[in-house]
């Protein structure tokens, strides 16, 4: 197994694509810690994960990741109990979409805070105790929209594109104690949301994928699995796209 006796942090683990990264890293035999603050889904979650692996294989925990006392609090006590914390997956994130001569200055600020403010606080606290280990493994969730932008998205797209500027950084900054950071930026990803649009939409964002079809949670999650296992150990600073090939 490819993480065998790892513990993994994923933040907005309890479902969508955090979930699916957290099944992926329990089959290849990590436990894992999740911080969202949806309390319904990651009680569930925690419940159906232990039933399938095994008592105590994932803890569930609600943490607001824009708050900082929060997260320093919490990430310690994960330290305390785990007794280290081997990889983040900076994941949680939220879209509040409207053209910038629209959007309120709160809107920015929610998304700026959630997706990037957030990865800033849990990499900051997390980094302490890998820095300690001189080990660990950081892997943020990024997407195309941070690459090459997209219109009515200008909050997210800079949160997006900030995770790639905070990745490349972290990277020069800790790959002497032996910290690897990367990123993955998905594509048009398969989900419930994209479920809901109607076939107009669907064609014209299926024009913009050189492969023509939609990506997969699973795409995503396994592209995580790569870039927190041994796989890539001499990879660091680099952004995986996960995009069918819109970033050709």
């Amino acid at each position: 197994m490819r993480l065998e006796s790892k513990l993994a942090l994923v933040t907005g683990g309890a479902r969508g694509i955090g979930k699916t990264i957290c099944s992926y890293f329990l089959d290849e035999g990590a436990s894992v810690v999740i911080f969202d603050i949806n309390v319904d889904d990651g009680k569930d979650t925690e419940k159906g994960f232990n039933n399938k692996y095994g008592t105590g294989r994932a803890t569930f925990l609600k943490v607001d990741i824009t708050d900082e006392d929060e997260v320093e609090s919490t990430t310690n006590k994960v330290v305390e109990e785990k007794d280290k914390i081997d990889i983040l997956v900076n994941n949680a994130g939220i879209t509040i979409d409207n053209l910038i001569m629209r959007m309120s200055v709160a809107d920015w600020k929610k998304v700026i805070d959630i997706n990037l403010t957030g990865a800033f606080t849990c990499s900051k606290f997390v980094i302490k105790h890998m820095v300690k280990a001189r080990s660990g493994n950081i892997i943020n969730i990024s997407s195309i929209v941070g690459v090459h932008g997209n219109a009515g998205q200008a909050n997210y797209s800079a949160s997006k594109a900030g995770l790639i500027g905070l990745t490349k950084t972290l990277a020069r900054e800790l790959a002497g104690r032996n910290i690897r950071v990367n990123a993955v930026a998905p594509g048009y990803i398969e989900t419930e949301m994209t479920g809901k649009l109607s076939e107009k939409i669907k064609e014209m964002l299926l024009g913009q994928i050189p492969t023509k079809k939609l990506g997969s949670v699973d795409d995503v999650a396994k592209s995580v699995l790569f870039l927190a296992s041994e796989d890539s150990k001499y990879i660091t600073g680099t952004v995986l796209g996960v995009d069918g090939g819109m970033g050709i």
